[in-house]
């Protein structure tokens, strides 16, 4: 009820707000501008409600109808057997006792047997695993528990160890792979919630699931990675209904078994990159569910979301401060978004359907018209009237609490603190993809502390830092001036009205 009560004082506080703008902050002038930003606005709103309603019919109709039918074929016709795969790096011991205990228990429970692979590189992890499972279940687990034990050289390097340990094991045909993080708790149930999805689409080759966090840090951090996982929901939904999500991410997928164990596949999880025409060869460090993702989107296989099972995260955040842990975080996302982007439009709508082709595309197109309405509302209040800003914040706050209200669709409560950080995400996150948008090369991992070693020549290096700040300074004057032209902005500085000039500057001063 408390809750209610807030929701409807916010409201009341926001209509007040509105009544109480003067009439310069609809200034006839600024009708250009307000146009290029309905305009847009339009488009990623109409964007945004397509993608909601798909996800409201994927989790209401379809997907429920996908579930009865996997379950059934589950019964007649039995899983196979069910593979973990779990990577760890200087994970602290109670987190991966948790992680263990959770795929232990998940192992013990799928119904034709388990095995699990750990690929770790400290002798101080294995201790605790076998310790664990000795524990839980004496000299006598219900599970094949295997070690791999590597160099710490990176994930990717873990994961192909992992697989071929695997595909020494000879799994059938109905065998899954579960891949595993070493902060990701699975549920009980994994294995037969999702194992069954395999069944009834023979070219399934991978899925993912829900995700909810458990958050070690300030209250901020955990509000939010909540209503980053609630927008998650939404989104993967939505894209689940076309089979094919726009990521398999490393916390918890599930792959079909002899499509993990293609020594393609593996080789290329280990040893992906891209050749950029002005950075030249980018080996892949981070973004290994970027290139498994990949991998099997090339190959026309399709990729399932799974909305009513849930993995457990923990999550760490680099650093007490929360601006500079969302830029780490957000450069690896958003840098292993957009190094796989262009080669996965590179294969057209026809090959891997035009919703997902047309989704890849916004990823690209969303960094800028993002940054439209503040660019806009700032120039605005520069050139037009101070009251453009207060106009343009009422319009930030109303519209997003619009959207955070769409989360009560996939979570059962909001908090009002969505409304600042959904606007922190949009315009930082922008930023962030404009800025590694243009710097593609340079890649590290948040956890591990570990980057690839530069090997390039004084000049090539030199040449790639200042080429990068160049294409990203006319990129940016670019996207400003093609916003000053639409919005008729450039009227402001012409000779046919210099009287314009006085009276703008008496506004603002």
């Amino acid at each position: 009820m408390l809750g209610i009560l807030k929701h409807i004082v916010f409201v009341l506080l926001l209509a007040v707000c509105a009544a109480l703008l003067p009439q310069q902050a609809f200034d006839e002038k600024a009708r250009d501008a307000a146009l290029v930003v309905g305009v847009i606005g339009l488009w990623r709103w109409s964007w945004g409600l397509l993608h909601l309603l798909r996800s409201l019919w994927f989790r209401l109709v379809r997907f429920p109808g996908m579930r009865r039918m996997a379950e059934a074929a589950a019964k007649a016709q039995g899983l196979g057997h069910a593979y973990f795969l779990i990577t760890s790096f200087r994970i602290d011991a109670p987190t991966t006792t948790k992680v263990y205990r959770g795929a232990f228990i998940a192992a013990a429970n799928a119904p034709a047997g388990a095995t699990i692979v750990c690929s770790i590189v400290e002798i101080g992890d294995e201790r605790l695993i076998r310790r664990l499972a000795e524990v839980m279940y004496g000299d006598s687990p219900p599970f094949r528990l295997e070690i791999v034990r590597i160099p710490g050289t990176g994930k990717r390097d873990a994961l192909a160890a992992g697989f071929r340990a695997i595909a020494a094991l000879n799994p059938a045909g109905d065998d899954t792979v579960s891949v595993i993080d070493g902060d990701s708790i699975v549920p009980p149930d994994l294995v037969e919630r999702c194992a069954c999805m395999f069944l009834i689409n023979p070219n399934l080759g991978a899925l993912t699931t829900d995700e909810v966090c458990t958050v070690e840090g300030a209250e901020i951090f955990k509000q939010w990675y909540s209503m980053r996982f609630a927008q998650r929901q939404i989104l993967m939904s939505s894209h689940g209904l076309a089979e094919r999500v726009l990521t398999l991410t490393g916390r918890m997928s599930m792959f079909r078994a002899r499509l993990a164990c293609d020594p393609g596949f593996i080789d290329h999880v280990q040893n992906d990159y891209i050749d950029h025409w002005r950075l030249g060869r980018i080996r892949m460090l981070t973004g290994d569910d970027k290139s498994s993702w990949f991998w099997l989107l090339k190959n026309g296989y399709n990729m399932y979301y799974v909305p009513d099972v849930q993995v457990e995260t923990i999550e760490q955040p680099p650093s007490p401060s929360f601006i500079s842990s969302a830029y780490v975080l957000m450069t690896r996302w958003f840098g292993n978004m957009l190094r796989t982007n262009a080669r996965a439009l590179n294969l057209g709508p026809i090959k891997i359907g035009a919703f997902t082709w047309w989704s890849i595309l916004d990823q690209r197109m969303s960094m800028w018209t993002s940054l439209s309405g503040i660019t806009l509302a700032l120039l605005g209040t520069a050139m037009i009237t101070p009251w453009t800003a207060a106009f343009y914040v009422l319009w930030v706050i109303v519209s997003r609490y619009i959207l955070a209200l769409t989360f009560l669709t996939v979570r059962p409560s909001i908090n009002l603190v969505y409304i600042p950080l959904l606007y922190f995400n949009q315009i930082f996150g922008s930023a962030v993809k404009v800025l590694i948008f243009f710097r593609l090369d340079r890649q590290k991992w948040t956890r591990q502390k570990t980057a690839f070693k530069r090997t390039d020549s004084q000049f090539d290096a030199a040449f790639k830092l200042w080429s990068s700040r160049l294409v990203n300074s006319v990129a940016v004057l670019v996207f400003v001036s093609v916003l000053v032209f639409l919005a008729n902005l450039g009227s402001y500085f012409t000779d046919e009205a210099p009287e314009r000039l006085p009276k703008i500057t008496d506004r603002v001063f």
